[in-house]
């Protein structure tokens, strides 16, 4: 299980570390930098595949997204008895992310690139990553140490790979599977199974209200495409109990079920009282639609390691809510879930199943989290140097 994450200096975030359970909420007032922590997380689960540079690139480049306020705020300006002021740059301009777990951690630290002719000086650049066992990256508990293009992996002694990486490319994408490295291997596996879901469209052109392809569907799509197909798969391999009663605690008396379409699609359809018909996708409202994504999401038949949910509360009623809860709540017995909802209802039906509550705020100083009453409060985390 994932204990604790790490962000530092990514826009309203100047440095927070989040000490998690298996169940997590994460709340605030609007701007309080709940959003910068959901979209933190996906970046660092980018370096598993390769694609963290080109989500910041997405995101208008590493200067868009880098803390927005002075390099270190003065006791004045923290408690709001002073303007911000930019100063003189002491430090290297930083992106730092990382996780610690039971088993292994890691972190990386992103940087400007080295003035050069290359076409690409705006491309962020990996300057370090760690893997590590315990709660921080201490000395003794360094596995794996990349500066710059060079990588070192520990066994008994510290050994050199002959292997380099460029810098845009992290060791989780590109060293993996590498002999004598298991660690590497381990840490992208376990960041890979990440998931994360984050406001699913449900306009009329939504993928999720067409009919999928009829093709086995362990995991429910970031856009919900496979809708049909997942609830299929749910059926025939899952917990369809539990399925049916997400549905019957939302909308009681109703039944969803999926029906085989002649061009080999599948079709998702949701059968309600006093309705002669099933209603297909394509003609569920909003939140009705976006509660069946939800069922198909939390149900998978394949938990991930970490299942991120980014303000599921969108378009439901707050009558569905506690149903919502009950489910997220059955999820997180199977996979650790972080929710990041404004809702009230939602959080104190998670918080009668035994859910941590992180209510960030946000000062000059920038996020921090409400009920820390100083540094001896923040769990430990260690950032190494380059």
């Amino acid at each position: 299980m994932i204990r604790t994450v790490a962000v530092h200096g990514y826009r309203s975030i100047r440095d927070l570390t989040l000490e998690l359970g298996g169940l997590d909420v994460v709340t605030g007032a609007n701007g309080s930098g709940k959003s910068n922590l959901y979209r933190a997380l996906r970046l660092l689960a980018g370096c598993a595949d390769g694609s963290i540079v080109p989500a910041i690139a997405r995101d208008g480049g590493l200067s868009s997204i880098l803390w927005a306020g002075p390099e270190r705020p003065s006791a004045d300006v923290v408690a709001g008895r002073a303007p911000a002021q930019g100063t003189a740059r002491r430090e290297p301009i930083s992106l730092r992310l990382g996780y610690a777990s039971d088993e292994l951690g890691y972190l990386v630290d992103l940087g400007v690139p080295i003035p050069c002719h290359s076409p690409f000086v705006n491309d962020p650049e990996l300057k370090r990553e760690q893997i590590f066992h315990g709660a921080v990256a201490r000395p003794g508990s360094l596995l794996v140490d990349r500066r710059g293009p060079d990588i070192r992996v520990r066994d008994e002694q510290w050994r050199h790979l002959e292997q380099q990486v460029l810098p845009h490319q992290s060791v989780l994408a590109e060293v993996a599977g590498v002999e004598g490295a298991p660690e590497i291997t381990a840490v992208r596996r376990e960041i890979l199974t990440w998931r994360f879901y984050d406001h699913f469209r449900t306009d009329p052109q939504a993928p999720a209200r067409a009919p999928s392809m009829g093709t086995i569907s362990p995991v429910l799509s970031h856009d919900g495409a496979n809708l049909a197909a997942a609830l299929v798969t749910i059926a025939f391999q899952g917990d369809q109990r539990g399925v049916d009663a997400a549905v019957e605690a939302a909308f009681p008396g109703s039944t969803l079920s999926t029906r085989d379409l002649p061009d080999g699609r599948v079709e998702a359809a949701l059968s309600q009282p006093g309705l002669l018909r099933a209603l297909a996708p394509a003609e569920l409202s909003d939140g009705t639609l976006r509660y069946l994504l939800l069922v198909a999401a939390l149900k998978t038949t394949r938990p991930p390691g970490l299942m991120v949910l980014n303000e599921p509360e969108t378009s439901l009623h707050r009558d569905l809510l506690p149903a919502l809860g009950d489910l997220i709540a059955d999820a997180s017995r199977s996979t650790q879930v972080l929710v990041v909802t404004h809702s009230p209802e939602l959080i104190e039906a998670l918080g009668r199943h035994g859910a941590v509550r992180h209510e960030l705020t946000k000062d000059p100083g920038g996020t921090g989290v409400a009920g820390r009453g100083g540094l001896l409060d923040v769990p430990r985390w260690v950032w190494p140097g380059r």
